[in-house]
């Protein structure tokens, strides 16, 4: 679902006014509340059909919106609307196109619409493509990441045989994507017929869309399933779309039993993806797995060395190690402090020094000190602790086994971090940042009852912070 950032809307002005004329008002607040692309794709088509007590029905360009903005929005779109005309309002979506219902006044036919809003989608017979730079040549392998290098190789060198499908994870900037292009360059290399497909999840799903508003589903199936190596980004975002997973189950299934290579990258493992579908999880789990841990002091330098001579960088051996030790976070981050480095000699012509490094980078050093412990730390402890599962404390389950160990989780978030309340409910799954300060709370007052509760914070806080 689309991480919404939720307005305070006005409540009591629309007094008096039907809930159709009310909804044409709303549409503003919708269009504010969402980016561009997705009220045009979404909410611009919705149109009042008829209304009853309390009651509202929009019509939808088809079936498939229908069943899109109920399951992703339809909760969202009750509790703000309701909040508009100062009443609670129950909405009902119906598709415009089918027999019986009335048509709304609309200056296109809905397959129009459709072919219009895939004008912006990336054609299917186009090459998805990838950067030039993520080759197994330009990728530092060092004690993290070892494995899952190794793996990629082989699967480069023989899709399909061995390691289908291969799955990937670990933290953001870890070079799970890296790995993943390097894979295509690779395979390419030695097979040049081969017809591989590297994209993002998010990528699947709005060509899915896409295809399906625009009757071309037939298209889109035959692209993604005639492929001998499909490269996957960003699995992690299958979860909670009922929809896409199960169009991406059958597109799964057909490559895997046709001996095709398939290659998932996750920031999680496959079974502590929340609200991801066992059949899924299951099949994700057939091949290989391989973990990709941050890297080293030593890989780091390395990292950076490579990079800086690719640039044509001279990096003094002690700048490089002020840099390595100063950014641990993730090669991504490493990466870009690097490029402030070049783009600080580039300007000044002078050489870089470890003092200019420390005076250069400090905000940089600053924020990485505080976010040496991540969130992801926290639920991982916190479950171990607690003897629950990651899925779990992520998930949507309520018995009191989870919810208080969920809660002292998000707690310990907001105490052990400087992650904002929208930023900690987000990676509780997507849960608001009212729900975190209801959190925060319930655990401070189970503290004040109960001193078995402060020990096992407490206890939780030192293994955190050691």
């Amino acid at each position: 679902m689309e991480a919404i950032a939720v307005n305070n809307f006005s409540t009591g002005e629309v007094e008096g006014r039907s809930l159709t004329s009310a909804w044409t008002a709303f549409q503003d607040d919708l269009r504010a509340l969402f980016a561009e692309d997705v009220y045009r794709t979404w909410f611009e088509d919705l149109k009042p059909l008829r209304e009853g007590d309390r009651a509202l029905i929009l019509s939808t360009p088809n079936e498939f919106t229908s069943i899109w903005v109920r399951d992703n929005y339809g909760m969202l779109l009750e509790r703000h609307f309701s909040q508009k005309v100062g009443q609670e309002v129950r909405i009902t979506l119906e598709s415009s196109s089918e027999p019986g219902h009335e048509q709304p006044l609309r200056s296109e036919a809905p397959q129009k619409v459709a072919q219009r809003k895939l004008v912006a989608m990336r054609k299917f017979d186009e090459a998805h493509f990838i950067s030039p730079k993520n080759t197994f040549e330009n990728f530092v392998v060092g004690p993290g990441n070892q494995l899952a290098h190794a793996t990629c190789i082989a699967v480069a060198r023989e899709p399909g045989t061995a390691y289908s499908p291969l799955f990937l994870y670990g933290a953001t900037g870890m070079g799970k994507t890296h790995l993943l292009q390097a894979v295509a360059h690779e395979a390419l290399a030695r097979r040049p017929k081969l017809k591989i497909v590297y994209t993002s999840t998010e990528k699947f799903t709005n060509e899915f869309i896409a295809a399906v508003q625009a009757g071309a589903l037939g298209k889109f199936r035959s692209y993604f399933r005639k492929v001998d190596v499909l490269l996957i980004d960003d699995i992690h975002f299958l979860a909670g779309k009922e929809r896409i997973q199960e169009e991406f189950f059958h597109t799964f299934n057909e490559l895997f039993e046709s001996q095709k290579q398939i290659c998932l990258c996750s920031d999680r493992p496959a079974v502590e993806i929340a609200q991801l579908e066992t059949r899924l999880v299951s099949r994700f789990q057939w091949g290989f797995a391989a973990d990709i841990q941050p890297p080293d002091l030593e890989t780091r330098i390395a990292i950076l060395q490579k990079k800086a001579e690719a640039m044509r960088l001279q990096l003094p051996a002690d700048v490089a190690h002020a840099l390595a030790n100063g950014v641990c976070s993730n090669v991504r981050r490493l990466e870009g402090a690097l490029n402030r480095v070049a783009g600080y000699v580039s300007l000044t012509h002078q050489p870089i020094t470890v003092a200019a490094v420390q005076n250069l980078m400090h905000d940089i050093f600053q924020e990485e000190a505080s976010r040496t412990l991540q969130i992801e730390q926290i639920q991982r402890r916190v479950a171990e602790f607690y003897k629950i599962t990651l899925a779990d404390l992520l998930g949507k389950k309520r018995p009191s086994n989870i919810a208080f160990p969920r809660q002292v989780a998000m707690y310990l978030s907001r105490a052990l971090t400087t992650y904002s309340l929208q930023r900690i409910g987000t990676e509780f799954g997507g849960r608001e940042h009212g729900t975190v300060i209801h959190a925060c709370k319930a655990v401070e007052n189970a503290m004040k009852q109960s001193e078995t509760t402060t020990e096992e914070v407490e206890a939780l806080k030192r293994l955190l912070t050691q």
